[in-house]
């Protein structure tokens, strides 16, 4: 029985090189074939994800107003502290990690992904 993966092989995630650009569309026809299950091709999809770039203290300042959240609110969404939130839009740390991700999921879909 095959299974249909959600993203189409046309729509291949960003690939660091030609070689793994080329492992990709090959897997997502294997997959599409049913000789790869999703799980495996989830696998893949992950490995070949472009790196989220870094937020400067403008750019989330910026997202943060315009969603019209305040520093404390904007910290609940992100699972963080508020303290952390000032922090990042004076420039004195930067977000990594899951908060990096979610701020970009937040920049890319909107405050309803998040809640």
């Amino acid at each position: 029985m095959s299974t249909k993966a959600k993203t189409p092989a046309n729509a291949k995630p960003a690939a660091a090189s030609r070689l793994l650009g080329t492992v990709y569309e090959t897997a997502a026809d294997l997959e599409r074939l049913g000789f790869i299950d999703k799980r495996k091709m989830q696998k893949l999809d992950a490995l070949c994800m472009e790196p989220i770039a870094p937020y400067d203290s403008a750019q989330i300042r910026a997202l943060r107003e315009q969603h019209k959240l305040s520093q404390t609110v904007m910290a609940s969404v992100l699972n963080t502290s508020a303290s952390t939130v000032r922090k990042w839009e004076m420039g004195e740390k930067h977000p990594s990690g899951p908060s990096l991700k979610l701020l970009n999921l937040l920049d890319r879909k909107g405050l309803d992904a998040l809640l």
